[in-house]
């Protein structure tokens, strides 16, 4: 029997030649140490705050199939990764995870991995998003931090003070919005990377380089 029915794993961005960044990689490494798991779920179109690298035919490297070609040459049968890559954000990663993936798989028991700086937000956004419309059987969500490794010190803590920020952001959505639909209509409308007319914030300190 598999120990978890997923495991989700955040995008944690890419670097210029469109290959991980060590943060990511350890994300993913500590992903493989869970070998009964039934699905590995790498999630993640990109970031909203850079552009994204290019691949040899000019096409745009996508952070979640990027990590599914990392699991899948460390030996994870390419039928065991689920690819989500329409979300440019961690409340994205959330709704999209389960529109796309875990609500039509009936996968419930799922573990999600993300790098320590970013853990707090994660679960957050992770254990709202996924009691919303609470399906039946209601999800068994577990979560792991990796370690931060790869990020100068000063970006680190730029990160850390930004992901404060958008914890209190998060609490704040949470309190609004109860329903899928009410998120639906709030991603579409009001979310600077899903509605049309918005601007994605300008990061403008050593925080970007975890982007």
């Amino acid at each position: 029997m598999a120990q978890f029915d997923g495991i989700l794993i955040p995008g944690g961005g890419l670097k210029l030649d469109g290959g991980l960044p060590i943060w990511t990689q350890r994300r993913l490494d500590l992903a493989l140490s869970y070998p009964r798991a039934d699905y590995f779920i790498p999630l993640s179109a990109g970031s909203p705050h850079k552009s994204p690298p290019l691949d040899a035919r000019g096409f745009p490297v996508l952070e979640a199939v990027a990590a599914g070609h990392y699991l899948i040459d460390q030996g994870v049968p390419p039928a065991q990764v689920l690819v989500e890559a329409s979300s440019y954000d961690t409340i994205g990663n959330a709704y999209f995870a389960r529109m796309i993936h875990t609500d039509v798989r009936q996968l419930r028991k799922l573990l999600v991995i993300t790098s320590d700086f970013h853990l707090a937000r994660t679960r957050a956004v992770f254990e709202w998003v996924f009691q919303l419309d609470i399906p039946e059987p209601a999800y068994d969500l577990t979560f792991v931090a990796a370690v931060n490794d790869g990020i100068a010190p000063e970006a680190l803590t730029a990160r850390q003070a930004k992901e404060a920020q958008g914890l209190a952001q998060v609490n704040a959505l949470r309190s609004r919005l109860r329903t899928l639909a009410q998120l639906h209509h709030w991603l579409y409308t009001e979310h600077a990377a899903y509605a049309l007319g918005k601007v994605p914030e300008v990061v403008q300190t050593k925080a970007i380089e975890t982007y």
